[in-house]
C-alpha cells in the first residue's frame, strides 16, 4: 500500500517506525533498514528516509560521522533510486554543512541516471535558499563548463535563491548571456522569468538587465517577464500592465 492510501494517523506512525529503524541502524552500525527505505519504490517513502538522514538524525553531533560514511557507502549502489536519495539527504546537510557533502553534488551532476541529475538540481534549490555564499561558490565553477546541460542544470539550479534575492544570481546569470546553447539559453529566460515577480525584484532585475549586452536574449527575457505576471497574477505584485509599464521607464533598449 502506498504511503498516501494510508490514514494520516497510519502515516505518523510509519514515519515514527522509518525513523526508529534508521536511528537504531546509525547506533549499530548498520545500514540494512536505510538501504531499504532508501530503495523504496514508494518516492514518500524515500523522501521519510533522506529526511531522517539529513534533517533529523545529523543534527545529532555524535552520528555525523556515521551518516556521511553510510552515504558515502550507499552512493556508490548501482540502484539509481538509492543514489538519488543520498544526494537528497545530502542536500538536507547542505543546508548547513555544503562543506561536508559537496562531494556528492560534484558527483551526482555527472550521474548517468537523469533521476540523480534532477536530485543534485533539487539539493542545489534548498541548500542555496538556505545557504547561498558556499552553494553559490560552488555554482560559479560550472558555469562555463563544456557541457551544455551542466550548464543548463546549474543555472535551473539556482532559480529558487533568485527568487527572493535576485540580486545574489544575476551575476551568476549574466555568465551565461553568450552562451549558444539554445537549452541553456532558453532556461536562462526561463529564469528570469521566475525572479522578477515578487515584491521589489523586478526593479532588481530590469536595473541589471540594463547592463547586459545580448539585447536579443534581454527583450525575449523582458517578454517572459511580462508573461509571468499574467500566469502567476495571483501572486505577482504587480498586475502585468504594472510590469510592462515598468519595463517601458525603466528598461533603456
Amino acid at each position: 500500500m502506498a504511503f498516501y492510501d494510508l490514514t494520516k494517523e497510519e502515516r505518523n506512525q510509519l514515519v515514527e517506525k522509518i525513523n526508529q529503524r534508521i536511528e537504531n541502524d546509525l547506533e549499530n552500525n548498520t545500514s540494512d533498514n536505510i538501504l531499504k527505505y532508501f530503495s523504496d519504490d514508494d518516492t514518500y517513502i524515500r523522501k521519510t528516509g533522506y529526511l531522517a538522514i539529513g534533517k533529523i538524525f545529523y543534527a545529532q553531533p555524535h552520528l555525523q560521522n556515521k551518516i556521511l560514511s553510510v552515504l558515502t557507502r550507499l552512493f556508490k549502489s548501482e540502484d539509481e533510486l538509492i543514489r538519488q536519495t543520498v544526494v537528497n539527504a545530502a542536500g538536507e546537510i547542505g543546508k548547513f554543512h555544503f562543506d561536508k557533502i559537496q562531494t556528492f553534488m560534484d558527483i551526482g551532476l555527472f550521474d548517468s541516471h537523469h533521476r540523480v541529475r534532477n536530485a543534485v538540481i533539487g539539493s542545489i534549490k534548498k541548500m542555496g535558499e538556505r545557504n547561498p555564499v558556499p552553494v553559490l561558490a560552488w555554482v560559479k565553477t560550472y558555469l562555463n563548463h563544456e557541457n551544455k546541460e551542466i550548464r543548463r542544470e546549474i543555472c535551473h539550479g539556482i532559480e529558487l535563491r533568485g527568487r527572493t534575492h535576485p540580486q545574489d544570481i544575476l551575476p551568476l546569470l549574466k555568465e551565461l548571456e553568450v552562451d549558444n546553447a539554445k537549452r541553456v539559453s532558453d532556461t536562462l529566460i526561463h529564469v528570469l522569468g521566475q525572479i522578477a515577480y515578487k515584491r521589489g525584484c523586478l526593479k532588481t532585475v530590469v536595473t541589471h538587465l540594463n547592463k547586459w549586452q545580448n539585447k536579443e536574449l534581454v527583450q525575449n527575457a523582458l517578454d517572459e517577464i511580462v508573461d509571468v505576471h499574467n500566469r502567476y497574477k495571483k501572486f505577482a505584485v504587480l498586475t502585468q500592465q504594472e510590469a510592462i509599464a515598468y519595463i517601458d521607464a525603466n528598461y533603456k533598449a
